[in-house]
């Protein structure tokens, strides 16, 4: 009677052993092997708790009008010194990737030092200035661009290409190539040539970059808020494929509007110029703007105020 109670314990003792020995460890994951969290969760939800790759950030840093003529190159020449109008603003405009202006003086040979007038020119020395700011492009679309004549415009191109500094115009797209993505600026002057078909140049421009921005010369002198064909054409841009507009011309800082996935700013104010008469004439602000790949991820501008006729200086 004993032994037939003992047999069925060994075998099932017997079926123990080779359960654990041989069927057991191919069921389960080899303890010395890495184990996949995918393995072990729904695709999906696996996917859904990876963080997204971060691609690299691009900073573009833009001020507004950048005259240095009249009172600003007397100062350089009474100082000596082509960076004097730079020195305080060198930071956020040099540390950018991607540093971008309107020079709205022509640099030129011979031109004559005057404190006074609406011809503005400046010394072809003055570009070392531009250089130390660490501009990489300039906008020279605006209505005193030709103050010295088409001759004047080719000095002043001439003079730039020669310095490593990229100009911005309407004619030709200006494309600057950063974390393997090309960003292309494209300028006008609106105040000079206010029938120019801007959104069909866009149009025509837009698959030649990844990231398009726009440089516009627009709006009323001393006016601390845009009009509204402004508004409406700022809008119209941004839908046709262009990232951020930069504007300028007004000489006094206005808003800046958040549209769509784009950003408008609709006037910088100035940044080197010498109109010391008013409180709002010396302010200015520098964009910055911090792309992720194709994409804006951030914002900030940053105030100036211009001191001595001709040097912004950070006011936070």
């Amino acid at each position: 009677m004993r032994k037939v109670i003992l047999l069925p314990l060994f075998l099932v003792l017997l079926a123990s052993i080779v359960f654990s020995k041989f069927v057991l460890p191919s069921l389960l994951p080899n303890p010395l092997l890495p184990v996949s969290p995918s393995s072990l969760l729904p695709k999906s939800l696996f996917l859904s708790l990876i963080p997204p790759k971060e691609e690299p950030s691009t900073t573009i840093a833009a001020v507004g009008d950048i005259m240095l003529g009249r009172m600003v190159s007397v100062k350089m020449l009474e100082l000596k010194d082509w960076k004097y109008p730079f020195l305080k603003t060198v930071g956020p405009t040099s540390s950018a990737n991607i540093g971008f202006g309107n020079l709205e003086s022509p640099l030129v040979e011979n031109c004559p030092t005057t404190s006074t007038g609406m011809i503005f020119c400046a010394r072809p020395e003055a570009v070392e200035g531009l250089k130390f700011a660490g501009f990489d492009i300039l906008s020279i679309a605006n209505n005193h661009t030709l103050n010295y004549g088409q001759k004047g415009l080719e000095s002043t191109k001439n003079i730039l290409t020669e310095s490593g500094i990229p100009f911005s115009d309407d004619n030709n797209i200006t494309i600057k190539q950063f974390n393997n993505i090309l960003f292309g600026f494209l300028s006008f002057d609106l105040v000079t040539f206010p029938n120019t078909p801007v959104v069909e140049k866009v149009k025509e421009n837009i698959s030649k970059v990844d990231v398009l921005i726009v440089s516009f010369h627009w709006g009323n002198e001393y006016q601390k808020e845009p009009a509204v064909w402004q508004k409406e054409l700022g809008h119209q841009i941004i839908r046709a494929g262009a990232k951020v507009i930069f504007g300028h011309h007004p000489h006094v800082v206005q808003p800046v509007e958040e549209y769509q996935d784009g950003l408008i700013f609709y006037s910088l104010g100035n940044f080197v110029f010498d109109q010391p008469w008013s409180m709002e004439t010396q302010k200015g602000q520098i964009a910055k703007v911090v792309f992720e790949g194709k994409r804006i991820k951030s914002w900030e501008t940053i105030p100036v105020y211009i001191q001595d006729f001709c040097q912004p200086q950070l006011t936070q």
